[in-house]
């Protein structure tokens, strides 16, 4: 067991368990997740977080220290906090699982559970599955843009403190990427780790071929060289001069990598030079503030790079760091409810998502039906993974996760792929669920 997260909450997830507590509202209540919106220039998500919200909800549970903290704060009652010394999560989720795609209104998680049980833990999920559905998402769209080269995370200074670093390495190595520079997240995730060097090596020699030089001593077999320290086309030349004298001791240069400057003619002058010099093999990184859409657009030109290190956009999703995804109450007691607040009405009741595709196997759409819904020819994505409280097979290694993505996305139709102005996956809501939902609107509309 890991550092209990249980007070990793909003307070008024807290009062609001007094208040059901002292009001004995301990009803079964389904709970469901969800994204109303998209971010500019999305069409689609990846599933990412399911993991650690499930180990969160069977680790769940309140300790000494946390029950102490609580009373000194003087706001809760002795009778409640004796009561969540007890608390266990003892519901049951169903989700879709990581690495599938979903789509706007889908739920991408639904728990069940006594209402004070489900309602303390909305705070974690959204904080988990939104940061690392929005990274896995832009990761994919990044190593979509890069159309078959190599894409890596540099992203660990910049990403929003210590435990969004490690996620992000997971999300994006779950989306395609093909290893990450966070030395931490290759151990804890046993993930490809990658880096090359900094322009403060080369600035500490007094001539850059010297820290050339220095730095393959080191990694006689693995180097790649950061030649745009002063500039760039010198610094590739003095790259050959070096991969010569390496291939005389029966080394090999892997390749060099360009941080700064317009990278994309850049490139193309390396490649140049490297190749007039029988150096064909070796590899061209580029990096330094790229994200998708330089990537599509070096792709659409032919860029000579041969894989890309992405970083502060992509850790941070920049363009898109936050996503409408909410987390509200469809079923208490056997009695669905709904939202209906003007631009944040809710679907009621416990849903299942149905994907349909067509003859050559490519994502036809989705229908959002109720859980019981049967559709021919459909599959039914929310996968009932924890049950009773305990998670009820074992979850499948990341490496898994990430066939699963990659097998799924190539299904995905090119318009809606796409990095700038994508088509929209089409997702309807079933005839059944409609109904309901005009039902509790009109029951609800009567009690006012």
């Amino acid at each position: 067991m890991g550092e209990n997260l249980t007070l990793l909450t909003d307070l008024y997830q807290l009062t609001m368990a007094q208040a059901y507590f002292q009001s004995r509202r301990a009803g079964a209540a389904t709970f469901s997740l969800f994204v109303r919106t998209y971010p500019q220039n999305r069409s689609y998500f990846v599933s990412a977080g399911l993991q650690d919200v499930l180990t969160y909800l069977s680790e769940l549970h309140f300790d000494d220290t946390d029950i102490d903290y609580l009373r000194s704060k003087r706001l809760f009652a002795d009778d409640f906090l004796e009561f969540l010394q007890t608390v266990r999560f003892t519901g049951e989720v169903w989700a879709i699982p990581e690495g599938r795609l979903f789509f706007r209104d889908e739920p991408v998680l639904e728990i069940t559970a006594p209402i004070i049980e489900a309602q303390l833990v909305e705070t974690f999920i959204i904080n988990q599955v939104q940061l690392q559905s929005l990274i896995a998402t832009k990761a994919a769209r990044c190593v979509h843009a890069a159309q078959g080269r190599s894409v890596v995370d540099f992203s660990l200074r910049r990403t929003h403190g210590s435990d969004a670093g490690l996620k992000v390495a997971r999300a994006s190595y779950l989306a395609g990427f093909n290893g990450t520079s966070n030395v931490l997240a290759g151990q804890r995730y046993d993930l490809p780790i990658v880096g090359t060097m900094a322009h403060s090596f080369i600035s500490s020699h007094e001539q850059e071929i010297d820290a050339f030089r220095s730095y393959v001593k080191s990694f006689p077999h693995n180097s790649i060289l950061l030649i745009d320290t002063y500039d760039t086309l010198a610094g590739a030349r003095k790259a050959v001069t070096v991969a010569k004298e390496m291939a005389a001791r029966g080394e090999k240069l892997l390749g060099v990598r360009i941080d700064s400057g317009d990278l994309l003619p850049l490139a193309r002058e390396v490649r140049g030079i490297l190749d007039e010099a029988g150096l064909m093999d070796v590899k061209i990184t580029g990096s330094g503030g790229l994200d998708e859409y330089d990537l599509s657009d070096f792709s659409r030109a032919g860029a000579a790079f041969d894989s890309y290190g992405v970083g502060t956009k992509m850790g941070t999703s920049a363009d898109a760091p936050w996503c409408d995804m909410a987390y509200k109450l469809v079923e208490y007691g056997n009695r669905s409810v709904v939202k209906m607040s003007p631009g944040k009405r809710s679907w009621p009741g416990k849903k299942q998502v149905f994907r349909c595709l067509d003859k050559e196997g490519k994502l036809l759409g989705d229908v959002i039906g109720m859980r019981d819904d049967v559709f021919a020819d459909a599959e039914p994505l929310l996968k009932n993974v924890m049950a009773r409280g305990e998670i009820t097979a074992p979850l499948p290694s990341l490496g898994a996760t990430r066939e699963l993505f990659l097998q799924e996305f190539a299904c995905l139709p090119q318009p809606i792929r796409a990095i700038r102005k994508p088509e929209t996956y089409p997702v309807e809501f079933s005839p059944r669920l409609q109904a309901l939902r005009a039902e509790v609107e009109r029951d609800v509309l009567g009690k006012r």
